[in-house]
C-alpha cells in the first residue's frame, strides 16, 4: 500500500503533515512522491484566506484525477479546509472520500481504513489534541533544519482571522516535552530550530500562568548540536523585557524578530480587535533595536481592512517608511465568513486594495534594498542550503537574518566546496531587494554557536 501526500499552507500545517506521515509509516504504508503510484492520496489543506482556499480546492480536484489515471483508491482531505467546512466539503466534492480536521490528524489511519472499505467519512469536530515528542514524525525539511510547534490554537480573536475557528483555543506543550523533541532532532543532525505557533509570545500562559517563551529558550540553548534557534510569529502584547534580554544574551538565538503588526492606525487596530496601539508598538520596536544589536525585524500588514480610509492607509505607509523594517509581507484583506470583519460596513473595493498593496510593496522594496546595502562589508554566518542551478560555483543559503521559505537568500560566489547544512562565514559584497551576495571567508561549521 502506497500513500502520496501534498501539504499546503504554513509551517504549522507542515508539522501536522510530518506527524501524519510518521503514523502512516508506523502502519507499514509506503510513501511515494509520485501521485500516480499512490493507493491513498492525502491533501493537507489551508483555509486561512480566500486564495489559500482556492489553491486547496484546485489541488484536491487535481489529485482526484488519479482515481482514473492512477492507482488512487482513497482521496483524503485533511487540515484547515476540512475542519472549517466538514460535511459541506464532502457533499460538494464527491471525489473526496474522507474529511479529516485539524484536531483529528492523529486519526489518519481511521480515515484510511474507512475509505478503503468504501465508506465516506468526516472526522473533524472540536479536539484538544496537540502533537508531542512521543508521536512519530517524518521530516520533510532538509536534514539540518526543522520546525517545532510549541503551541496550537489561538485566543487573540482578531476580527479578520478564521484561525480560532479551525485550530481552537490556545494550548501549549510543556517545556520538558519540547526539549525532548529538540534533543532528538539534534541527535539526528538538525542544526536550526524554528519555533512556531499562532502566537509564540503567548507560549506557556495556559500552563504556567505567565508568558514562558524566554524560559523555554533558556532551556533549548543548552542542547548540544543546535546552532540556531529562531522564534516565529511573535505578537507584541507579550514581548516581554525578559524575552528581549534572552534573545540579546544567548548566542544561539537568532537576532531575528518576526512581529506581525497588521496596521499602524489606532482606529483600524481597534476595529481589527488588536490590543496594540501605534504608540505602544513604537516603544517596543525602539526597545528591541536598542537592546538587541544587529536585530533583523520582519512584520506583516493588511491593506483594505473594512473602513480603512485613505488617511488611515497613509498613516500605515508613513509608519513603514519611518520604521524601515528589514522584511515586510503585505496582504490584501480577505473577507472570511464567520469572522467579525465579514459583516462590517464599508468594505474596501478590490481595486483600492490592489493599489495600496502595490504602493506599499514598492515602498518596502526600496527600503529592503537600502537595508541590505548597509550589510556590504559585514561578515555573517550562513547555513548553506544548495547551489545556484545555472551557476554551480555559487552556493546559496541563509544567515540569521533570513527565515526559511519567507525571506531571501545569501548567494556565495566562488564557493565550490560547501555542502547543504555546512555553516560558513561570508563577507557581504552587494545587497539587493531580497537577496545579498557575498564571498566565503572561512568555514564556521565547527564553531559551537552561530551568531
Amino acid at each position: 500500500m502506497k500513500a502520496g501526500f501534498i501539504s499546503l499552507g504554513c509551517a504549522k500545517n507542515l508539522v501536522d503533515t510530518e506527524v501524519m506521515l510518521g503514523i502512516l509509516r508506523e502502519h507499514s504504508i509506503e510513501l511515494t512522491p509520485d501521485p500516480a503510484e499512490a493507493d491513498i492520496l492525502i491533501v493537507n489543506t489551508c483555509a486561512f484566506i480566500e486564495s489559500a482556499k482556492e489553491e486547496s480546492i484546485t489541488t484536491i480536484l487535481s489529485m482526484a484525477e488519479y482515481k482514473g489515471s492512477g492507482c488512487c483508491r482513497s482521496l483524503i482531505v485533511a487540515g484547515c479546509l476540512g475542519q472549517r467546512y466538514g460535511q459541506q466539503l464532502l457533499d460538494e466534492i464527491p471525489e473526496a472520500d474522507a474529511i479529516l480536521g485539524t484536531g483529528a490528524f492523529q486519526r489518519i489511519m481511521e480515515a484510511v481504513d474507512e475509505t478503503l472499505k468504501g465508506n465516506r467519512v468526516v472526522i473533524a469536530g472540536e479536539s484538544e489534541v496537540i502533537y508531542d515528542a512521543r508521536m512519530p514524525r517524518i521530516m520533510t525539511t532538509p536534514t539540518y533544519t526543522a520546525y517545532v510547534k510549541i503551541a496550537e490554537g489561538c485566543d487573540n480573536n482578531c476580527a479578520f482571522c478564521a484561525i480560532p475557528m479551525v485550530r481552537g483555543h490556545y494550548r501549549s506543550r510543556t517545556i520538558e516535552d519540547i526539549c525532548a523533541e529538540v534533543e532528538r532532532l539534534a541527535q539526528n543532525g538538525v542544526k536550526e530550530i524554528n519555533l512556531i505557533a499562532q502566537d509564540t509570545t503567548n507560549y506557556g500562559r495556559d500552563l504556567y500562568g505567565e508568558p514562558a517563551l524566554a524560559r523555554l529558550l533558556k532551556k533549548l540553548v543548552r542542547i548540544d548540536g543546535i546552532h540556531w534557534i529562531r522564534s516565529l510569529y511573535s505578537y507584541p502584547r507579550f514581548f516581554t523585557d525578559e524575552l528581549i534580554d534572552t534573545i540579546a544574551a544567548e548566542p544561539k538565538i537568532c537576532k531575528y524578530v518576526d512581529l506581525p503588526l497588521q496596521h499602524a492606525h489606532n482606529s483600524v487596530l481597534k476595529s481589527m480587535h488588536r490590543p496594540d496601539t501605534r504608540e505602544s508598538v513604537e516603544v517596543l520596536l525602539a526597545k528591541i533595536r536598542a537592546r538587541i544589536p544587529g536585530v533583523a525585524i520582519r512584520s506583516t500588514f493588511i491593506v483594505g481592512f473594512p473602513g480603512e480610509t485613505d488617511a488611515q492607509y497613509q498613516t500605515l505607509r508613513r509608519f513603514i517608511e519611518e520604521q524601515r523594517f528589514d522584511k515586510v509581507g503585505v496582504f490584501t484583506y480577505s473577507r472570511e465568513e464567520g469572522t467579525p470583519a465579514f459583516a462590517m460596513a464599508n468594505q474596501v473595493s478590490e481595486d483600492v486594495m490592489q493599489e495600496r498593496y502595490h504602493d506599499l510593496m514598492s515602498l518596502q522594496c526600496k527600503i529592503s534594498e537600502e537595508v541590505n546595502q548597509t550589510l556590504e562589508g559585514r561578515e555573517l554566518e550562513v547555513i548553506v542550503e544548495g547551489r545556484d542551478e545555472e551557476q554551480p560555483d555559487i552556493a546559496c543559503g541563509r544567515s540569521y537574518r533570513e527565515a526559511p521559505e519567507v525571506d531571501g537568500q545569501v548567494y556565495i560566489e566562488g564557493d565550490t566546496d560547501s555542502q547543504p547544512g555546512d555553516i560558513v562565514r561570508v563577507r557581504i559584497v552587494q545587497g539587493f531587494t531580497y537577496d545579498v551576495v557575498g564571498e566565503r571567508v572561512s568555514s564556521g561549521a565547527k564553531e559551537s554557536a552561530v551568531k
